[in-house]
């Protein structure tokens, strides 16, 4: 069974995990309303995906 030769600071651990950190999310504006929106998702308030009617809107 391995065993590291010695500990590990959490210094030395926390700079090795920085780069795991999430991505800041993508937005942009929408074609049809003109508001913000994340990619790739479901417009909530009009129901659209993709140029077409998926779910019905809020509205």
């Amino acid at each position: 069974m391995a065993v590291p030769k010695s500990k590990i600071s959490a210094s030395k651990r926390g700079m090795r995990r920085a780069h795991d950190r999430l991505k800041v999310e993508n937005w942009v504006e929408d074609q049809h309303s003109g508001e913000p929106k994340r990619r790739h998702h479901i417009d909530l308030k009009s129901g659209m995906y993709k140029g077409r009617q998926v779910i019905e809107g809020k509205e």
